[in-house]
């Protein structure tokens, strides 16, 4: 289970390498699309050191 979107280089590579050469259909690639919105949806950023992403938050539920 990922706890924030970020990830390593290293892993980015493993799976790059590992889904080359793959042949999807059109309508396979959409289902794949609409699942991955749907779960990037619910994953939140990984938090800065100086927690700018909690003070954007603060300044957008004050409006």
């Amino acid at each position: 289970m990922r706890i924030y979107r970020q990830m390593d280089d290293t892993s980015k590579l493993r799976i790059s390498n590992r889904l080359k050469g793959r042949s999807l259909t059109d309508s396979h690639k959409q289902a794949i699309s609409d699942g991955m919105k749907a779960y990037w949806a619910t994953i939140p950023n990984k938090p800065n050191e100086n927690n700018e992403s909690e003070k954007q938050f603060k300044d957008e539920t004050c409006m």
